[in-house]
């Protein structure tokens, strides 16, 4: 039975939260400001008012002196009641006030112009203490006067007042309405993302067929529950592969095993008439096969760890094809024919181009007629080798499966012919790992034609050098 880790189930809370919090945040900060700038723009457009009215208001009262009588008090302004003036000649004497200023010296010494809020206060304190001050400099009557309006700034207050309440009452509710949405779009956007995780947790080796819910929608999860599936059904192939290997493997080698244990049995059984020479050569060659076959898995392994071609030297294939065809000891007659052309050179690993040609020469010796035909054709950037034989050939719809470890064809490419089903298949492992490819077609002699494409330089980009590289050590097979 399997136990959750600790807090295992808290990550996506945490996500949650995190995101929950931060967007709150965001949110929050984009009101506050947006409420900040409205507020100066308030504030600015306030301050314009009034200051219109004021200087509308000393326009008004400039225009009532001009007879040369100031009329006491001053009238009231029209557009704000709460508007205060005084007339002040140049020498500083009060020329008219409003009722409210009556008698009262001049109590604003802002120079004439618009205005600057002020805090002044007269000498009887008639005069609010935040006022909006307008001065007007005009010629009345033939003299120089200065015209002071002011009014109290209430309106500003105000406005001061709404903008306190509104950051008070107004962001904290914003922050908990903007929270609370992020915090139900953020889980139902990472319901998929639990279920995935659900699904994932429950998935072991022994069951790779179950897949994760696909959301059915075109984003990043469903983009994520796509990707997670697709690993599912690569894993689950690799897994099913590695199976039927093992199983094949076992097969293969309880084979001679088998096989040598039985010889030796028989010889046991009747010492005295046993003919040794023979049980022992018997078991020699089924050793040899085992020995053959556990280098050719010991191959695989090192191609699945990406280790083979771990040496790069200039190899002359030429004479390389030539050393596989003089070693090469058909079980019935076969011709092996080479047409090589000039440097066929290439750089690689001595130990696996050898094992790659030596199995594919192999594999079409075993399934020719009379003939394998061998042709080495060479390019600036690569070398070609086709090896053609005049047998049976291989169908369309297997091409790419004799390239499978463990696959023999039926007929004449089946297991009658000893082949352990293993030569192609570390023939296209090799060819990879030297950045080349393998394919199988049709040969004009009638059966089957291997063909292999290697780059010069390896695929490494590099030259060909006569010194080993570090870790040369390593076995070739």
């Amino acid at each position: 039975m399997k136990t959750p880790r600790p807090g295992r189930r808290a990550r996506p809370r945490r996500l949650r939260s995190r995101v929950t919090i931060i967007a709150g945040l965001a949110i929050t900060a984009g009101v506050v400001l947006g409420v900040m700038l409205m507020y100066l723009l308030q504030m600015n457009s306030v301050r314009r008012t009034i200051d219109s009215q004021l200087l509308t208001y000393a326009e008004q009262i400039a225009q009532s002196g001009q007879s040369g009588t100031w009329p006491s008090p001053l009238p009231p302004s029209g557009l704000d009641p709460n508007a205060q003036a005084q007339a002040i000649a140049a020498d500083g004497r009060v020329l008219a006030a409003t009722r409210t200023l009556a008698g009262v010296p001049a109590v604003y010494t802002l120079p004439p112009g618009t205005g600057t809020p002020v805090r002044q206060k007269a000498a009887d304190g008639v005069v609010p203490d935040e006022v909006r001050v307008v001065g007007l400099q005009a010629t009345v009557a033939g003299q120089p006067v200065t015209i002071v309006t002011g009014s109290p700034s209430g309106l500003l207050s105000e406005v001061n007042e709404g903008f306190v309440h509104q950051l008070l009452f107004g962001v904290p509710v914003i922050l908990l309405l903007s929270a609370g949405t992020v915090w139900l779009v953020v889980g139902r956007a990472l319901r998929p993302v639990e279920q995935i995780r659900h699904t994932v947790t429950d998935i072991t080796s022994a069951d790779l067929t179950r897949r994760v819910p696909e959301p059915g929608t075109d984003d990043e999860i469903g983009n994520l529950a796509r990707t997670m599936n697709d690993m599912l059904s690569r894993l689950d192939a690799a897994a099913k592969q590695q199976r039927r290997f093992t199983a094949d493997a076992s097969h293969e080698l309880r084979s001679p095993l088998a096989a040598i244990r039985t010889t030796l049995e028989v010889g046991l059984a009747h010492p005295d008439r046993a003919p040794w020479p023979k049980i022992a050569e018997r078991a020699v060659e089924q050793s040899q096969r085992l020995e053959a076959l556990i280098q050719q898995l010991l191959v695989l392994a090192k191609a699945d760890d990406r280790r083979l071609a771990t040496q790069q030297r200039s190899v002359d294939l030429g004479g390389l094809l030539e050393e596989i065809r003089s070693s090469t000891h058909p079980a019935h007659p076969v011709r092996i024919d080479l047409d090589i052309a000039p440097d066929t050179a290439v750089v690689g690993d001595p130990g696996h181009l050898e094992r790659l040609f030596r199995n594919i020469v192999d594999n079409s010796v075993r399934h020719a007629r009379t003939r394998v035909v061998v042709t080495a054709a060479a390019t600036t950037d690569a070398v070609t080798i086709d090896v053609d034989d005049d047998g049976p050939g291989i169908p369309a719809e297997d091409r790419e499966r004799v390239f499978n470890r463990f696959v023999r064809l039926d007929e004449s490419r089946g297991r009658g012919t000893g082949n352990s089903g293993l030569g192609l298949a570390i023939a296209r492992e090799i060819v990879h790992a030297h950045h080349g490819r393998i394919t199988v077609a049709e040969s004009p002699t009638g059966g089957a034609r291997l063909a292999v494409v290697l780059p010069r330089n390896g695929g490494g980009g590099g030259k060909a050098s006569g010194k080993q590289p570090p870790h040369t050590h390593r076995s070739r097979f």
